[in-house]
């Protein structure tokens, strides 16, 4: 009997339930989870970070090459006045009233940026004796980009003006006329639409007129450019 109970009691034991922890598993997988987050996360902002730097350093070379403007120039090349053949009479150092003179400039306008340089119609002044002798207008026009845009510019001399100014007459007889150009340029920059820039170009020249030799000498220009 004793053997038979002893049998029964193992039977029941057996019977119950066996419960096993699972919280140090879930903890586990927690654990695992949060590292995979993190790595996900440190990716992420290492590809933010790199993209970002990747712009910083794109955006510096466009703005030191592409987007960088530099100031167009202004050249006076040569300086040609037609009629002083006739300027004056052989047997006097009066000026004929009746002479037609013509002055023609051949001027530059040099564009290093990568994109064109438009500009404006400009006045080019002629003085004598800070008097304005003679007006040229030019068209507007374009210089494409990292180009040299070469102009003719002419203009009639005012003789009637000349007449009036009281230095003539010693200058005449010296056989040499001081005269002065002033010319104004204003345009505008366009760099894909996004960097736009003013331009303002100022050339003041000075020169002498040669009448013994009928040519004009000594042509010493000062250039302003602003942006």
């Amino acid at each position: 009997m004793a053997s038979t109970n002893d049998q029964a009691r193992f039977l029941a034991q057996g019977s119950h339930h066996i419960y096993i922890n699972n919280d140090d598993d879930n903890i586990t997988m927690e654990l695992h989870k949060n590292k995979r987050r993190r790595r996900r996360c440190i990716k992420c902002c290492g590809c933010c970070t790199a993209t970002m730097l990747i712009l910083v350093v794109v955006m510096l070379v466009l703005g030191f090459t592409i987007f960088r403007v530099h100031k167009p120039t202004i050249r006076m090349n040569s300086v040609k006045i037609d009629g002083l053949n006739y300027l004056m009479t052989s047997s006097s150092t009066t000026l004929q009233p009746n002479v037609n003179l013509t002055v023609s400039a051949d001027v530059s306008v040099k564009n290093r940026n990568s994109a064109s340089f438009k500009f404006n119609e400009a006045t080019t002044s002629l003085f004598y004796d800070d008097v304005v002798i003679g007006e040229a207008l030019t068209p507007p026009g374009t210089a494409k980009a990292r180009r040299t845009l070469r102009m003719n510019v002419t203009a009639e001399i005012m003789v009637e003006k000349i007449l009036s100014i009281p230095r003539l007459g010693s200058d005449l007889k010296s056989g040499e006329l001081p005269v002065s150009t002033y010319t104004r340029i204003n345009g505008r920059i366009n760099i894909l639409n996004i960097m736009k820039k003013n331009a303002e170009i100022k050339l003041n020249c000075i020169m002498m007129v040669d009448l013994k030799y009928q040519y004009v000498r000594d042509i010493d220009c000062k250039r302003i450019v602003s942006l």
